[in-house]
């Protein structure tokens, strides 16, 4: 399916009785999760580079067409400017493709103090000019306000053009512009930056690559989040139409809620006609018992 919905990680021992049946230990998750959701973003590579057996692990735990979507190591992206980094970076690259298939995009944090200076534009153009044409799907997710606001938009937009690479679009709204009376959010370390806007300055997102990666950080409260969401359902089934694929990964301040919320996304989308692989049904509602001893 061109619609992959997924979320931030697989090993949340919170998510037993919800995606995990009662007793499943960790070194399962994977298995279990996905057999659930198609793709996975995969934080965990943003702390700590797999080795070889921990990729083949992962491969054999997971069915073919399963995508992870994994973020570059912080030693690459928050230690000071890129192009110091390009040997490393082009090092993970290698070390990834080895999930073959399993592979979806790798995506580039900018940590939210590096800002569209010249020195930092140029850094930035050496680095991921240096990494296009590996073989690999890329995107990059900007975090200071000033790559949001013109000129640097559009010299952003304009580079990650040039070298087919995507823009992730992080979506924090629900959050930081839901109603108040729903109550009280806890602690969020989610960024409230503005949805990535076309060259033009509309609010139609454009694609800069045939795939758009979205981390949407929904609200602990599941109903508010349908306006932000029936929102999306126009802009998913534009880029659909173009034969992009679209990998949309739901985060929470409660991170428990991340599966339930993705299922009420999934719902919203395939009510309005988006073509998207059913979900299996929550364990609690579930007579499938699985041995896992």
């Amino acid at each position: 399916m061109p619609m992959s919905i997924g979320c931030a990680v697989w090993s949340y021992p919170g998510w037993v009785g919800e995606i995990y049946p009662p007793k499943t230990p960790s070194r399962e998750f994977l298995r279990i999760y996905s057999n659930y959701f198609p793709a996975v973003e995969g934080n965990t590579t943003f702390y700590a580079i797999p080795d070889r057996a921990t990729i083949d692990r992962w491969s054999a735990q997971t069915p073919a067409g399963f995508k992870f979507c994994l973020k570059f190591p912080r030693a690459i992206t928050h230690s000071g400017l890129l192009a110091p980094q390009i040997v490393p970076a082009l090092a993970f690259i290698t070390q990834m493709q080895a999930l073959g298939d399993r592979l979806g995009v790798m995506f580039i944090q900018l940590p939210p103090h590096y800002a569209p200076d010249a020195t930092r534009l140029a850094d930035l153009t050496a680095f991921l000019t240096a990494l296009a044409g590996q073989g690999s799907s890329l995107a990059v997710e900007v975090r200071q306000l000033d790559w949001f606001k013109s000129p640097h938009q559009e010299q952003l937009t304009e580079l990650l053009t040039h070298l087919g690479i995507g823009r992730v679009i992080l979506d924090s709204r629900p959050i930081y512009e839901a109603d108040p009376e729903l109550g009280a959010i806890v602690e969020c370390k989610k960024p409230h930056v503005p949805l990535a806007t076309s060259p033009t300055g509309s609010t139609e997102l454009s694609l800069r690559a045939p795939f758009s990666l979205i981390r949407y950080v929904s609200h602990p409260v599941q109903s508010a989040n349908q306006v932000w969401l029936e929102g999306w359902t126009s802009q998913i089934q534009a880029w659909l139409a173009q034969d992009a694929h679209i990998y949309m990964f739901v985060h929470c301040p409660i991170e428990a809620r991340s599966p339930i919320n993705a299922r009420y996304l999934h719902q919203i989308f395939t009510n309005a006609g988006i073509a998207i692989d059913p979900l299996p049904p929550p364990i609690a509602d579930s007579a499938v018992q699985l041995d896992l001893f």
